[in-house]
């Protein structure tokens, strides 16, 4: 029993010592908060060495140690003091040097130069921080490079539309005025050509109007269960009208009755959209094939329009689903404001699909990749 009541005695001895040592460094530290991590680290270094010193000082003081042993010890600890505190203050000065590395590559990443962490960090978590760093950086440049894609397409799509709108508001004009001014020989027709430009429009405000719900991610989708081919039936029957009128053989092509959950008006109008710019482009006597099956390999379900364009330049591929592109003049249709195209990505991807084009002999396919219906 005795034995343990001095272990006890000398341990609160030591205890208190390094206690009081503790608080202390605790103070120094939260007043060197906003100091070099070097001075910190020192800190800390000083303060384990003197709280050691404090218990054994204070053990040594309950034991009535000699002179010579309590010298020892206090030379032992002084020198244990200087060895740390010299790691301590170089592996500061690493760190420092670390930090500061970090913070000038961050300030030319705000800068708007790409973010180059420095080759080596002292520390994990400094060497983590510059990873994320990087990470972030690729990500914002991949965002400013969008930016600057969209904002060009913006500034070609208010160009083309001012074109646009000018053409037909100035017939307009020129025709309210024959009809006032009484010299219209053919009112009636006057009154046609009115109509026909006034639906067209009202056609492009449509457009604008659905493309700027899909940037601005508000456009509202209400899926259901149905089947493609429903879907493409649909589709074909709007657009026979103008596939006569133009001369064009509108036909289905292994058309499976695949089912899909989607919103059955928007994706109407994806493909409607897709068979006006097929029918337009595609030469009188020619043939527009509309298909639909289902790629086990992905679990998609594909929607296809073939034309008979003639394809597309290798150069344009890229931009067709392009805000506002229009590509060559044998490819820009006789109304519309290159928004078609934009509209049907638009769809898609808010339908967790994706959209895309490619050449064929004597034209272009465009196909529509939608998540198949669950079980």
């Amino acid at each position: 029993m005795g034995a343990v009541r001095d272990a006890l005695v000398i341990a609160a001895y030591a205890a208190v010592g390094a206690a009081v040592v503790g608080l202390i460094g605790a103070a120094v530290l939260r007043l060197l908060r906003r100091r070099s991590v070097a001075l910190s680290l020192a800190v800390v270094a000083v303060v384990t060495v003197a709280a050691m010193l404090a218990g054994t000082l204070s053990v040594a003081w309950a034991m009535f140690l000699s002179e010579h042993d309590l010298g020892v010890v206090t030379t032992v600890c002084a020198i244990a003091a200087v060895v740390s505190l010299g790691v301590t203050l170089l592996l500061g000065r690493w760190v420092v040097a670390g930090s500061r590395a970090l913070a000038a590559a961050t300030r030319a990443f705000g800068d708007g130069d790409a973010f180059a962490a420095p080759a080596h960090a002292p520390t994990a978590e400094l060497a983590e921080l510059g990873r994320e760093l990087a990470v972030t950086s690729a990500k914002l440049a991949d965002s400013r490079e969008r930016e600057r894609a969209l904002e060009a397409s913006r500034r070609e799509l208010v160009a083309w539309i001012s074109h646009d709108l000018r053409t037909p508001l100035a017939g307009l004009r020129a025709m309210t005025e024959a009809l006032e001014d009484g010299i219209a020989e053919d009112p009636a027709r006057y009154h046609r050509q009115i109509r026909a430009e006034v639906d067209r429009l009202s056609g492009m405000v449509g457009d604008l109007f659905e493309l700027s719900r899909i940037q601005a991610g508000v456009l509202a989708l209400s899926p259901t269960r149905m089947s493609v081919y429903d879907l493409v039936g649909d589709a074909m029957a709007g657009a026979n009208p103008l596939a006569a009128e133009h001369g064009v053989r509108l036909v289905g092509e292994g058309v499976e009755q695949v089912p899909v959950e989607v919103d059955g008006r928007e994706m109407t109008r994806v493909l409607a959209n897709l068979l006006a710019n097929a029918i337009h482009r595609t030469p009188a006597d020619g043939t527009v094939a509309v298909s639909a099956r289902h790629d086990t390999a992905s679990g998609s379900v594909v929607l296809s329009v073939s034309d008979g364009c003639g394809g597309i330049p290798a150069d344009d591929l890229p931009r067709v689903f392009d805000t506002g592109w229009r590509g060559t003049g044998a490819r820009t249709p006789p109304a519309g404001a290159g928004l078609g195209l934009a509209i049907v990505r638009g769809i898609v991807e808010a339908h967790h699909g994706r959209a895309a084009v490619q050449n064929i002999p004597g034209g272009c396919r465009f196909d529509v990749f939608l998540p198949a219906a669950r079980s």
